[in-house]
């Protein structure tokens, strides 16, 4: 029987497709992971209650199924005055009016809590993807400038200025992009330039 190793790919529990990564984008798939899970475990028991409903609020069923509820009270108060009978909600159907407010407010509600959520989310991931692409931009940064130098030392390269390795080789100040950014955007308070 052969004996088996801790680093023989058959002993360890990943799946093949996880073997195949290299270690560096391995470890970036198990940061992102943690990061979801960390996510997931911080989400309370009423809100994934309220997620889960608003979940089956976004499918067709639940459209088909409230215009199927409006049309069967509508066309048995009909029926029932149509026979005789008394209709427990006649024409114009203030129960129903009021039934169906009330479920578009129960709605609206579970809709705009589980967006806000939903909304956090994204906020915390965009900022990362910045913060991600600020330490790209500072690590790019470097790598030009150490080519630059690299260049400059090379006896059988001509030492030449090189404006657009310079500019690039200069680190761009987060604050100072932002603010520049502001001072050019048009402010929501300003109205419109005129149409020409």
């Amino acid at each position: 029987m052969p004996e088996l190793r801790a680093d023989d790919p058959a002993t360890t529990s990943r799946p093949e497709s996880a073997r195949s990564l290299s270690d560096h984008i391995e470890q970036n798939v198990e940061s992102i992971v943690a990061l979801e899970r960390r996510e997931v475990e911080s989400i309370t028991p009423s809100q994934r209650r309220v997620e889960h409903a608003s979940r089956l609020l976004g499918r067709p069923m639940y459209l088909l199924g409230v215009l199927v509820f409006a049309l069967v009270w509508v066309a048995a108060n009909l029926a029932a005055a149509g026979l005789g009978r008394t209709a427990f909600d006649p024409p114009p159907f203030g129960l129903l009016d009021g039934i169906l407010t009330l479920a578009s407010l129960a709605t609206t509600t579970i809709v705009l809590i589980a967006q806000n959520r939903q909304t956090k989310a994204e906020k915390q991931q965009a900022q990362l993807d910045l913060q991600v692409s600020m330490l790209t931009e500072q690590k790019v940064t470097k790598l030009i400038h150490l080519l630059e130098e690299l260049r400059k030392d090379l006896p059988g390269v001509r030492d030449r200025h090189d404006p657009q390795a310079a500019a690039l080789q200069e680190s761009a100040d987060a604050a100072t992009v932002v603010s520049v950014i502001e001072d050019r955007a048009p402010s929501a308070k300003e109205p419109p330039p005129p149409k020409k």
